[in-house]
């Protein structure tokens, strides 16, 4: 036989196309149209179906960026159609092409009722099915015009991602509106042909199931009369029937497809306009169900179910409904799909605390499974975490993003830092937006790494990043690959259906321990300082409101805030979600987040000064209140008393115009240059800077990344670097004993003060910025006369190790790498920290000298200039503080990782207070000391092993305990843990390396 099979395939895309398509609307009528554009913000529903609309014609223009118009169509059924299908066909001038980052609109019956929502791959209404002829149409369109901000040259800078600066120019062209008669038949005829036409395009070409469909495509195409498709298509479909009737064979992939829309919380629109979006998903998915019996649909992130409850109860009332089925379902158990790499410990517990009770508070539902598809990899403690929240699983896909090595597993356990394992899946589909093409299904297939294993992975199905989620016609195609030689098996099913499947099939899956390291997208821990600064500031001011309400409510009856500590709390997790806390938003979405936190600040402010006065009492006495879990000043950690006295530090001048700071137990030299060229523990009689090297380095690199500006820096960027070392002035600060140096480079300046506080062995350098840079990455080092193969950085309930070296592809991948309050390196015998109050991304490098000695340089990421998608990034004023420790333990790190992030508070009151509960090991670490969350007056505690060795402790209750329950983190007691004993207030625990425990003591 003669290879006729380029003819044929090109033959069925023409006629698919140019023929069968166009047959599906064979007959239109225009809809009437009017509209009313509403001035500013959205308005509640009822306000726009009342407005008062003028008309507007297909064609015309509309919608300034960011903007709502209501939109009027109204129409009658023609009489000829009665008995028929018919559809309203409302094309708002969608680009087929962006889904999800389009104008948007949600439609309503007159009377408020939603229908479902519209996007560019979700165009049409049902108005009957049969319609009786004659039958009026009346719909409203609440349609927003949220303008293109990445368009097909994806990150070129534009003023639309702010409301501020976005302008007026209409964004979209009305483009058909219209009442239309749908023909079924040929409906299903072009979904048989597409998912027979991209099953045969992935078969081997020698494949005799190819050249089947092949011949029974091309018998089809003969059936169809090309002027008369309608009454055709029946005809065609028949010829179908045998090749959509084979069976997969027994050995087929299996594949899970659950409904899904990845919505971003915020990303290039900012938050009040993904309240909409929630909406419209909502409404279209839950339509979509009643429609599908197979269908099942998940969506995550507690917080956008509590919008769509708060903004759209109508909408609500039908989620509750779906869910009450077991069809529309609560995915992730977390309030946001937040970063993993920056929350701190107790923010990422929060985010399971405040998404599972969600949950289980709505709809009694408990979730099994962490959901973050699209998060920039995922930090070495979270393990444990999602273990301790009570769940199982792990999903997620964005590590396929990686550019440099690819993942070996699709399915594996994967060993956090504490030896706590997580059964993780990577869907090998490579996509949250599953649309059941046929490419993609193969892909997932011949992708799946864990072959003769495992035969079972997941697809995420449905538009996502903006919304929409799953269609039709992706219903339709995964019904007919439900069971179809040559393809995988696919099959809607809930996450846990499927993990559990998973888990049943291969339950001693491999096992990868440490980090998911996201080989792109590094630049996130950088970008948008103030968001970051804002993010970590939060976090340690809900620390101290906890602690010192709770202390106060025990002690003094003081009214515990609970409403106003889970609003703020929950206000702070949505803020962590993966485009907010990473600063690859939108202008706007991070404008309106530093005046978030600025409120935030001041709310949590307010808290903490109540609760300490309420604590203090009236007095002269100066009392020092130390919120760090470590003893500060002689002050106990949680406690309150006189700070005791603690040395001096002095200033002294060098011949050559520098400066030696000396406390006693460190001396430091600044240059000339305000560079710091010596720091000498004393007590080690140890020189921390490496020979003829300088630290306090501000180091300036060019960085235009190859594409996602706020999102990567491309290892490239260390090709260039300018060495920051001209100062315009070195001179004595104002007391008398620090150093101030000021710089300016390009359109920006800097000062810096350097600072040796009394009886500390470390090295405060604070700088402030005042940035006008574009395009530049600005680092700050610290290169260390230190020879190590690895270091530790912090990261939640605990410290992770990165090596120094680029021995293999993996590790020289982590050129960019997070911490949170410290970095720590050690020989055997003596070790150095870098601690910040605000800063995430660093790196570390080692060179040897020619003396025979390493140089291991520690360099801070303080600033970017990236332009997309918000062109003036970090622009402006910006503080920081680090800190250099010479001589630290990793106990060393720790506490001074949280004294820098605590600063002291002082007041005068009638006297001591004691701490509501101590600790007598420092390696155990307090991060939370609150009220339960219930209101019964219980205390928990959360402590957790900070150096990385077993601990045997104990921990005292300032309060009489009538009992103790060992919990999980939503203050249930676990049921397969004995509870510690208790003798005189006296808690003794013992915990294993890097072991999370919350205890729960009951208040005699």
């Amino acid at each position: 036989m003669h290879d006729d099979r380029t003819l044929v395939e090109a033959r069925l895309r023409r006629v698919l196309d140019e023929r069968i398509r166009p047959a599906v609307y064979p007959e239109s009528v225009p809809l009437e149209v009017a509209v009313w554009h509403a001035p500013g913000e959205p308005v509640p529903v009822a306000e726009g179906l009342a407005a008062d609309v003028e008309p507007i014609t297909v064609g015309s223009r509309w919608g300034a960026p960011w903007g709502t118009s209501w939109f009027r169509v109204t129409g009658t059924v023609p009489e000829a159609w009665a008995g028929r299908t018919v559809e309203a066909v409302l094309d708002l001038g969608f680009d087929e092409n962006m889904p999800g980052f389009q104008c948007e609109g949600l439609v309503y019956r007159p009377d408020g009722t939603p229908v479902k929502g519209l996007n560019p791959r979700n165009q049409w209404v049902r108005i009957g099915a049969p319609v009786q002829g004659g039958e009026e149409v009346r719909l409203h369109v609440e349609a927003a015009s949220n303008p293109v901000v990445m368009d097909y040259r994806p990150f070129t800078p534009t003023p639309l991602g702010d409301l501020e600066t976005a302008g007026s120019d209409p964004q979209y062209t009305l483009t058909r509106m219209d009442l239309a008669v749908l023909d079924e038949t040929v409906w299903r005829l072009v979904t048989d042909l597409e998912v027979l036409g991209e099953l045969m395009a992935e078969l081997p070409v020698d494949s005799p199931r190819r050249w089947e469909i092949l011949r029974a495509v091309e018998r089809a195409l003969d059936a169809v009369d090309l002027q008369d498709v309608g009454g055709t298509a029946e005809r065609a479909r028949s010829r179908l029937t045998d090749v959509l009737a084979a069976p997969a064979v027994p050995s087929a992939h299996r594949i899970s497809a659950v409904g899904h829309a990845h919505i971003d919380s915020a990303w290039l629109w900012p938050l009040r306009e993904t309240v909409r979006k929630v909406a419209r998903t909502a409404a279209n998915m839950t339509a979509l169900l009643d429609d599908e019996p197979d269908f099942v649909f998940a969506m995550s992130q507690a917080q956008q179910w509590a919008w769509v409850k708060e903004h759209r109860p109508e909408v609500w009332a039908r989620v509750k409904k779906a869910v009450a089925e077991g069809r529309f379902v609560p995915a992730g158990g977390m309030w946001v799909e937040s970063d993993t790499n920056m929350p701190g410990s107790e923010a990422m517990a929060r985010q399971f605390v405040h998404g599972k009770r969600f949950f289980l508070e709505e709809f009694g539902v408990e979730n099994d499974e962490a959901w973050l598809p699209d998060t920039f990899g995922f930090a070495a403690g979270l393990p444990q975490i999602i273990k301790a929240a009570g769940s199982r699983y792990l999903l997620t896909q964005k590590i396929s993003w990686s550019r440099t090595n690819r993942f070996p597993h699709h399915t594996f356990r994967w060993e956090g830092i504490d030896g706590t394992r997580i059964f993780t899946h990577f869907p090998p589909v490579d996509t949250y937006n599953c649309s059941m093409r046929g490419a993609e299904i193969a892909h997932a297939v011949r992708n799946f790494k864990d072959k003769g294993a495992a035969r079972h992975s997941l697809a995420p199905t449905g538009w996502g990043d903006g919304g929409g989620g799953t269609t039709r016609e992706m219903v339709a195609k995964a019904a007919r690959l439900r069971d179809l030689e040559g393809s995988a098996t696919v099959t809607w099913e809930t996450p846990s259906a499927f993990f559990a499947k998973a888990e049943a099939e291969n339950p001693e899956p491999p096992v990868w321990v440490g980090e998911l390291y996201l080989e792109l997208h590094r630049a996130t821990l950088t970008s948008q300082a103030g968001t970051k600064q804002g993010n970590r500031r939060s976090e340690h001011l809900l620390r101290e409101a906890e602690l010192w309400a709770a202390t106060a409510a025990v002690r003094t009856g003081f009214p515990y805030p609970y409403a106003d500590l889970d609003r703020i709390w929950k206000t702070v997790l949505l803020h962590q979600f993966h485009d907010i806390l990473p600063g690859s938003s939108i202008a706007w979405v991070h404008r309106e987040a530093r005046a978030t936190y600025a409120r935030v600040a001041d709310e949590l402010g307010g808290i903490i000064d109540a609760a300490q006065r309420a604590l203090a009492g009236e007095g002269g006495v100066p009392l020092l209140f130390n919120a760090a879990p470590h003893t500060r000043s002689g002050v106990p950690a949680g406690g309150a008393r006189p700070a005791e006295a603690s040395g001096r530090t002095t200033r002294t001048e060098r011949p050559d115009g520098g400066h030696v700071l000396d406390n006693g137990l460190l001396r430091v030299g600044v240059d000339a240059r305000g560079l710091v060229d010596s720091a000498v523990d004393l007590a080690a009689g140890r020189e921390t800077i490496a020979p003829g090297r300088t630290g306090n380095l501000l180091q300036l690199h060019q960085d235009l990344p190859n594409m996602w500006d706020a999102w990567d820096v491309d290892e490239f960027y260390r090709n260039t670097v300018t060495d920051l070392t001209d100062a315009d002035e070195v001179t004595p600060g104002d007391d008398g004993v620090t150093v101030r140096v000021v710089r300016t480079f390009g359109a920006s300046r800097v000062t810096q003060v350097l600072s040796l506080p009394p009886g500390e062995k470390r090295l405060v350098v604070d700088t402030e910025v005042d940035w006008h840079e574009t395009e530049k990455f600005l680092k700050l080092a610290f290169p260390l006369d230190l020879h190590t193969d690895r270091y530790a950085s912090e990261t939640q309930f605990g410290h992770f190790f990165r090596p120094t070296h680029t021995n293999t592809s993996w590790e020289a991948a982590k050129f960019e790498a997070c911490n949170h309050r410290f970095v720590h390196l050690q020989e055997p015998d003596w070790g150095v920290a870098v601690v910040n109050d605000g800063t995430y991304g660093h790196d570390v490098t080692r060179a040897v000298r020619g003396d025979g000695g390493t140089t291991t340089t520690v360099r801070v990421s303080l600033l970017r200039a990236p332009r997309f998608p918000d062109p003036e990034t970090d622009q402006g004023v910006h503080r920081f503080r680090h800190a250099l420790v010479p001589g630290a333990s990793i106990g060393d790190a720790v506490r001074e990782g949280w004294r820098v992030n605590l600063p002291e508070r002082r007041l005068h009151g009638a006297g001591e207070v004691a701490p509501l509960v101590t600790v007598d090991r420092d390696s155990v670490v307090v991060t939370a000391v609150k009220l339960a969350d219930d209101g019964s007056g219980d205390v928990v505690v959360r402590f957790h092993e900070a150096h990385g060795a077993r601990a045997h402790a104990s921990l005292t209750a300032g309060f009489p305990v009538a009992g103790v329950e060992v919990t999980d983190l939503l203050e249930r007691p676990l049921a397969d843990t004995a509870p510690p004993t208790v003798d005189d207030g006296r808690i003794t625990v013992r915990l294993r390396p890097f072991e999370l425990t919350t205890l729960r003591l009951k208040r005699a």
